[in-house]
């Protein structure tokens, strides 16, 4: 009796699952690089679709290890995906990628924080920053990429994946326990909002948080318009004490805490977390009046 052939199962793109891509190439998760894997191929499409039509664009992707939102992004249309990936040990799952959509995906081994981005997208046309990013540079890495000068960004949409503790104070509002730098400085840049919440057991290995789904979108103009160097000076000197008094805690700025803050309409013994964004950009503004920021 003739034995069956055998089965091959692959995916749309015509590429095998990605826990055979896994297995082929001994890609264990690496928790010093924060890695937590998204293997699901129908969720990794969803957060490809959250992020636009991509026909059009370049997508930025930062940590696709093996590949599973990178194939996601190809398969939804993208016209080109730029991908860093630092863990060698994916180079040669991201090649057969490569290989699959010729043209269309360009790998760089390299370490993103140190990415000179205007250079390596120089000429790229719309870009569209698209990741699940690893959780140990995401705070950082969104950071350069909101404090990015010249403004608007080289980049005109965001969807990026974060520990879902870092994506709330992302979006958080003032008089709340979350609200802090990061809030700040997202919101006067961008307009940013959590699109997907997803559970540790969508990841491999889960971790012990859940995560979500930030979506920005540059503002071309924010106002009130101050130097974001200021803006990152005044929140760093304000919620790094944010128990204390704002004339307190400013002190290390200014050797006059409560002019300063009378000249932006401010009240000394408020705190950090009771100032809306405007509150602070304003604060910026007066501060570089008087002559105290430097860079």
């Amino acid at each position: 009796m003739k034995a069956p052939a055998p089965v091959h199962r692959e995916g749309p793109d015509g590429l095998p699952p990605l826990r055979e891509v896994i297995e082929r190439y001994g890609l264990s998760a690496k928790k010093s690089l924060g890695q937590n894997f998204l293997l699901d191929l129908n969720l990794t499409r969803k957060i490809a679709r959250l992020a636009g039509n991509l026909s059009d664009r370049t997508v930025v992707e930062v940590g696709p290890g093996p590949g599973g939102l990178t194939r996601a992004l190809l398969i939804e249309g993208a016209k080109r995906v730029i991908a860093i990936e630092r863990d060698d040990r994916c180079l040669p799952a991201l090649a057969d990628i490569s290989a699959r959509f010729p043209g269309r995906l360009d790998v760089h081994a390299d370490d993103a924080l140190e990415v000179d981005w205007p250079k390596l997208l120089e000429g790229a046309g719309p870009v569209t920053v698209a990741a699940n990013l690893p959780y140990g540079i995401a705070s950082l890495l969104l950071v350069n990429w909101l404090e990015t000068e010249p403004w608007p960004p080289w980049y005109d949409r965001m969807v990026l994946m974060f520990q879902r503790e870092v994506a709330e104070r992302i979006v958080a509002t003032p008089k709340s326990k979350a609200y802090g730098r990061l809030s700040v400085l997202a919101q006067w840049r961008t307009e940013a909002k959590i699109v997907l919440n997803l559970p540790p057991e969508a990841f491999t290995p889960p971790p012990k948080v859940a995560s979500a789904i930030v979506e920005f979108r540059p503002r071309a103009k924010p106002e009130p318009a101050c130097r974001v160097a200021t803006l990152a000076r005044v929140t760093g000197a304000a919620f790094g004490q944010r128990r204390k008094m704002l004339r307190s805690s400013l002190k290390q700025l200014t050797p006059f805490p409560e002019l300063l803050l009378q000249r932006a309409g401010l009240s000394p013994e408020k705190r950090a977390e009771e100032l809306s964004v405007s509150d602070f950009a304003r604060l910026a503004v007066v501060l570089d009046e008087a002559g105290a920021a430097n860079d």
